[in-house]
């Protein structure tokens, strides 16, 4: 049986665990018949060790989005594994611990979310452009920034400039045939979600308002969704953004 990623090339960022979007959305972009490469940063041992948890085995290349030698050496460190690309997965968040607290947080380390969170996001895929096809297809990972959530605080304002980015990415590679999109995923109980103070506060507001009944332990549905903009089943869709979390945005008091 073919699947609906059939003879694609996709790159997948930022996994760590099993536990991961990326790595759900790496998973069932193999069962649906893409060749997948992998990138991680910093814990490259745990990252090594969750990719042989995939279905087949997949090249792992180590990316901090913040070097500009390591961006520049991207495409040809890809080309080492496969000579173009049909999709990007870029599942990359980080933000230092103030920027938990709106008030108190300093513009250094704001700037260094902003930076990972959101920049990084138009600084990988013109890494990447080289390799892209016609048709391609970049989708990124958010937490609704059209709302204020308990404890987010400046990493919703940096997921704020990941929407807009992937907004203006939309429009300018529109011309080359390359679909930008976004999941905005519910809370998952992720290596992420540990670094949120305050996070159950967030879960329990999806235990309280999600219409459809929402795992925190199952990040498959929103790995699906990926997969979903990912084939060429949206040959229309860009700079949209996607919800996948049981409905709580669209549920009023």
């Amino acid at each position: 049986m073919s699947g609906i990623l059939d003879g694609k090339r996709i790159l997948v960022t930022g996994m760590l665990t099993e536990q991961s979007i990326a790595f759900h959305a790496a998973k069932v972009a193999q069962e649906e018949g893409a060749e997948v490469i992998l990138t991680g940063f910093g814990r490259m041992t745990l990252v090594e060790r969750t990719a042989r948890l995939l279905p087949k085995a997949a090249p792992v290349i180590e990316l901090d989005v913040t070097s500009p030698e390591q961006l520049a050496a991207l495409a040809a460190r890809i080309s080492d594994h496969a000579p173009s690309l049909d999709g990007i997965v870029h599942s990359v968040a980080f933000g230092p611990r103030s920027v938990f607290d709106f008030l108190a947080a300093d513009w250094d380390d704001v700037a260094t979310a902003v930076q990972v969170s959101a920049f990084s996001y138009k600084a990988l895929v013109t890494a990447c452009l080289p390799l892209m096809r016609p048709g391609a297809s970049v989708v990124g990972l958010t937490f609704d920034a059209g709302v204020t959530w308990p404890h987010y605080d400046w990493m919703g304002v940096a997921k704020a400039a990941l929407e807009s980015t992937n907004r203006y990415l939309a429009r300018d590679l529109g011309d080359r045939n390359i679909r930008c999109n976004l999941i905005a995923a519910g809370p998952l109980l992720s290596m992420a979600a540990k670094s949120i103070p305050g996070f159950g506060d967030l879960a329990e507001v999806w235990e309280k308002r999600s219409a459809l009944s929402w795992n925190l332990k199952d990040p498959e549905p929103v790995g699906r969704g990926v997969v979903g903009l990912l084939s060429d089943f949206f040959p229309q869709t860009t700079g949209e953004i996607i919800h996948v979390d049981g409905g709580v945005h669209m549920m009023g008091a």
